[in-house]
């Protein structure tokens, strides 16, 4: 008996701020890298959105939905399944401004970074977060792994710096 194969994901970018100066090149990288670590890690999921978007509209959903009156660089919306057959994954939210100047701050490409988030964000669609200390390194060792795939070094192992991790409090 073969396994049934798996469906294809559809990943919808919708680009919601024109502070995202090259859109196409922005959804193709976010597009790779959400593609590369679904494959990664097996998902099963068809479908998921991701909205490029700005510090303003993030601090409004992170006020909103966390209950934090500051930007982020992402947000992670897992969608709440209500059937055993899985179909919409959720929605990422990535911010232009936090994420541009992260990256500046941190030395590394603004596609790697990116990359890194919709990866991060990702992750916390299909069930992983950075609570608990050992929660943490499972889901650093996960991206390290997606983002080796896609030739990014190691976001976590920067010279000289301490690097804030993505959604963490640090």
């Amino acid at each position: 008996m073969t396994a049934a194969p798996r469906a294809k994901l559809k990943i919808d970018v919708l680009v919601d701020s024109d502070r995202w100066n090259e859109p196409a090149k922005a959804r193709s990288i976010v597009r790779r890298a959400v593609a590369r670590a679904a494959v990664t890690a097996s998902t099963t999921g068809t479908e998921l959105a991701i909205v490029l978007t700005d510090d303003s509209a993030i601090r409004h959903l992170n006020r909103l939905w966390r209950g934090i009156d500051t930007a982020t660089n992402v947000l992670s919306f897992p969608s709440k399944q209500t059937t055993d057959e899985p179909a919409h994954l959720g929605d990422i939210v990535l911010a232009y401004e936090t994420i541009a100047r992260e990256a500046a701050a941190e030395g590394k490409p603004f596609a790697h970074h990116l990359a890194h988030l919709a990866v991060h964000g990702f992750l916390h669609l299909i069930g992983y977060d950075h609570d608990k200390d050992a929660d943490a390194e499972t889901m650093e060792q996960t991206e390290r792994k997606i983002l080796r795939h896609l030739n990014i070094p190691d976001p976590y192992r920067h010279p000289g710096k301490a690097v804030k991790k993505a959604g963490s409090k640090r």
